[in-house]
């Protein structure tokens, strides 16, 4: 029976013409991806509507694919410009940019590019043959779990913080204080708003990575003369050579690719969570200082964690019809429109559309590796735009961008604070990646303790009752406990030689 539902899932996806509107839809996704502030719930909802003449497999193929190719396509204007397209390229920026400034734009499109395609096959691959197991480990995490997981990505902050451990903490604690404006989760309790109805949903988070990057590397490219690139572009071989580097990085290519895959599966949570967890992992087991300033691993995780997130989001999407971001939120909406229902019945005798879904997006991974390598790598020459016509425009783009979201002007307002703000980390060293693991992972970490407390009636044992929290406390202690026991024995080693 599976069997059977696996080859009529291919036939439905290479059919005419459902392959055609997966075509359409990745490339409009990355168009949409490296349009800063549209990103793929916006793009996804806008295309909803228009999906109402098609058939059921046509309409999800199409929004899938937007999805997937908006993944990738936020990694464009995040190497390019320093402007992360979508929140699950901001941490794309950290060495992606830096290349760019290096003249090594190409070199880091094309190791983004396939980083992403390989992720997406193996995670692809991996939702075919192992989905109803996936289902049975997601019904086994609770909200302790998901407290935990938020936790584990906070502890991050020990290792991206390079330099002062003390200016790391703060900037994770002032990502922290921002996202307590607005309601209280659990509760409806008003944080620092001021009285005012605009930010009762506090601050948007894709408004604060377009000041935090856009606005502030703006401000900094504004006391310099030129352009973006400061070395002459490299351009012999440096499609080739990315592709290859990529290559060469297989361990934390799959790695992340199934740390986006095991991030994405959890509701609530997303790309935005997994690249900033993936780009913290690589820098822990990387032997490498040039994180930050141009180290293609970076670029290979982050890239290779946003696009296993598609996959894993799928599952608690399809299986129990629980978003697992504000994109899959959109295609339940697709797929209850076209009278699929979410849950048991894609497994057992829908069979069929679910693996037509897999296989599509597997297809659409195959469109991304020859765009990224044949066409977007062309793109690095806009690093040599005069940066006096550059910053107007990326600052417009920005404003504008911000304003889209939720067309108030909280996010503008948003957009042009943290935008100085950033620019005032950059020149005293403050960690901006350990503020946006702030940011992202506060309102999880929050809502999900405040839940697990009321579940247990106060009690704390309920982080430590299951053996996957227990893992996760045991990862966490690790994680904290590690850039210690490496000083300590970087310290044993000097003693050693002196």
């Amino acid at each position: 029976m599976v069997s059977d539902a696996f080859l009529e899932g291919i036939q439905i996806a290479l059919s005419w013409p459902t392959i055609g509107w997966m075509v359409v839809g990745v490339l409009l996704g990355i168009v949409i991806g490296a349009i800063p502030g549209i990103g793929p719930n916006l793009g996804m909802a806008v295309a909803l509507p228009l999906t109402l003449p098609l058939g059921g497999p046509n309409a999800i193929i199409l929004l899938v694919g937007i999805y997937s190719g908006s993944m990738y396509g936020g990694s464009i204007a995040a190497i390019l410009m320093n402007v992360p397209g979508t929140a699950a390229a901001a941490a794309t920026t950290f060495d992606g940019y830096p290349l760019s400034r290096q003249g090594q734009a190409s070199f880091a499109l094309s190791a983004s590019a396939l980083s992403s395609a390989v992720a997406g096959f193996l995670t692809v691959a991996a939702l075919i043959v192992i989905s109803p197991g996936i289902v049975a480990l997601v019904l086994l995490l609770g909200s302790p779990e998901y407290f935990l997981v938020a936790v584990l990505g906070l502890s991050m902050i020990t290792i991206v913080a390079r330099g002062s451990m003390v200016k790391g903490f703060v900037a994770g604690a002032f990502g922290l204080l921002v996202t307590t404006i607005g309601i209280a989760p659990m509760s409806s309790e008003l944080r620092f708003t001021g009285g005012s109805l605009v930010l009762y949903d506090g601050l948007s988070f894709v408004a604060a990575i377009l000041g935090l990057f856009a606005i502030a590397e703006m401000l900094k490219l504004a006391g310099e003369e030129g352009s973006i690139a400061r070395d002459e572009i490299n351009t012999s071989g440096s499609v080739l050579a990315g592709a290859s580097k990529a290559l060469s990085k297989p361990i934390p290519l799959v790695k992340s690719a199934f740390i986006g895959m095991f991030i994405g599966s959890l509701p609530g949570s997303g790309a935005s969570v997994s690249n900033f967890v993936a780009y913290g992992e690589a820098m822990r087991s990387t032997a490498s200082d040039r994180f930050g300033n141009g180290e293609i691993t970076g670029v290979i995780a982050a890239e290779a964690s946003n696009n296993g997130t598609v996959g894993g989001s799928l599952i608690p999407a399809l299986s129990f019809g629980i978003p697992g971001s504000g994109a899959t939120a959109v295609l339940l909406g697709g797929l209850l429109m076209h009278g699929l229902q979410p849950g048991p019945d894609l497994f057992s005798s829908d069979l069929h559309l679910t693996y037509s879904i897999f296989v599509a997006l597997f297809l659409g991974n195959v469109i991304i590796l020859v765009l990224g390598l044949g066409l977007i790598t062309r793109a690095e020459y806009l690093t040599r735009i005069n940066t006096e016509y550059l910053i107007p425009m990326i600052v417009v783009l920005a404003v504008a961008g911000s304003f889209t979201l939720r067309n108030n002007w909280v996010d503008v307002a948003t957009v042009l604070v943290l935008g100085a703000i950033g620019y005032y980390m950059f020149k005293h060293d403050y960690s901006v990646i350990a503020f946006i693991l702030g940011m992202v992972l506060g309102p999880i970490a929050e809502e999900n303790f405040l839940r697990s407390l009321q579940l247990s009636d106060g009690s704390w044992t309920i982080f430590v009752a299951s053996w996957p929290s227990r893992l996760l406390v045991g990862l966490i202690i690790i994680v904290l406990l590690g850039p210690v026991v490496q000083n300590w024995r970087r310290r044993r080693h000097a003693g050693d030689d002196s």
